[in-house]
């Protein structure tokens, strides 16, 4: 497996920012966004690829106890928060992405969305934004992430933004043990394919 080449980035990260794209808003996570968690993110077809470490089946308090981590996380500059709502729409989460430094298990971004929306390429919109994000904004030269190798929809957006897939390691998710695909996106490859 390629290893980093640049020393991980360091934290605390700057506030998380307002991101747009052509049909979302991308805004920092709030607590008003535990109802809309709570009735969204608990179900099978979110949850089942994530990694075993969510609760299954997942608790009444489990959207604020979440928040709660995230909270602390960003108030220690670890992690960057953004609830995906749609543009024009009621600012009301509809899915969530993450983004944090490399700290070795190379699990860099993470996004759920609610399934009602998924087909429609929206997560591979909000991915882009963020990808922006971390290297033109933080100077990030590369960005490492994972899924279980049976979430193709997860792999399928990887592949849309020229992520290499560099290893399959074991793994330990929500539905089960299978196969974890580690991909890594540099800069450079970013760029050279138009950014």
């Amino acid at each position: 497996m390629t290893e980093p080449t640049t020393p991980p980035a360091q934290v605390p990260l700057p506030p998380t920012p307002i991101l747009e794209t052509a049909r979302l808003i991308l805004r920092p996570l709030e607590a008003r966004d535990v109802p809309a968690t709570q009735r969204i993110f608990p179900r099978w077809e979110v949850v089942r690829y994530l990694l075993d470490r969510v609760p299954w089946p997942y608790p009444a308090d489990g959207a604020a106890t979440n928040f709660a981590d995230c909270k602390a996380k960003r108030a220690r500059g670890e992690q960057l928060y953004w609830a995906i709502t749609l543009k024009g729409g009621d600012d009301e989460l509809v899915g969530r992405i993450d983004l944090r430094p490399d700290d070795g298990d190379h699990e860099m971004r993470g996004f759920w969305l609610d399934p009602q929306l998924a087909g429609q390429g929206l997560m591979t919109e909000a991915a882009e934004a963020v990808t922006r994000f971390a290297f033109e904004d933080l100077g990030w030269d590369e960005l490492w992430v994972t899924n279980a190798a049976s979430n193709r929809a997860s792999s399928r957006i990887k592949v849309k933004q020229g992520f290499e897939l560099v290893e399959i390691r074991a793994g330990q998710f929500v539905f089960g043990p299978d196969d974890r695909e580690v991909w890594r996106l540099t800069r450079a490859a970013w760029l050279a394919r138009g950014g």
